[in-house]
């Protein structure tokens, strides 16, 4: 009886183990996934402004274009802390933004500077992406130059 005992805690002890490891995991898998989405939806939120600013008057615009500005930015924020450089979100929020820059703004060199910072930035992580993520920055180089 013994030995079935000893047998049955190292199974387990092994079991548990793994248990752990895939949870740990699971968590972090699931916490980026929430910053991800996060990121998405700030992103999402931002264009609403930014549309909303592209057509107001007065006052209403200068609460749309700092709501747009503000959103935004606070994406941008996460998006640099939490994903790649060449990760397709986050190259579509600094695309946006800087448009919020260069037409709501009225700032072409700050806009061109968010633009280009994430394209470098971009390019110079293409030598580490499988194949399957290269097809992003690839096509936003290609609108770079066009």
């Amino acid at each position: 009886m013994e030995k079935t005992e000893l047998i049955q805690k190292n199974v387990v002890r092994g079991r548990r183990s793994a248990w752990r490891v895939i949870s740990s995991i699971q968590q972090k898998t699931h916490t980026s996934d929430m910053k991800l989405h996060k990121v998405f939806d700030l992103k999402m939120k931002g264009d609403y402004f930014r549309y909303l600013a592209e057509v107001a008057c007065g006052d209403d615009r200068k609460q749309t274009t700092d709501n747009s500005r503000g959103t935004y930015q606070e994406a941008f924020d996460i998006s640099k802390k939490e994903m790649q450089p060449t990760h397709p979100i986050r190259l579509g929020l600094a695309l946006n933004f800087s448009v919020v820059h260069y037409e709501i703004l009225n700032n072409p060199e700050l806009a061109c500077m968010l633009a280009k910072t994430a394209f470098d930035e971009a390019i110079a992580e293409l030598d580490t992406l499988n194949e399957d993520s290269y097809k992003a920055p690839s096509s936003c180089s290609w609108l770079e130059t066009t």
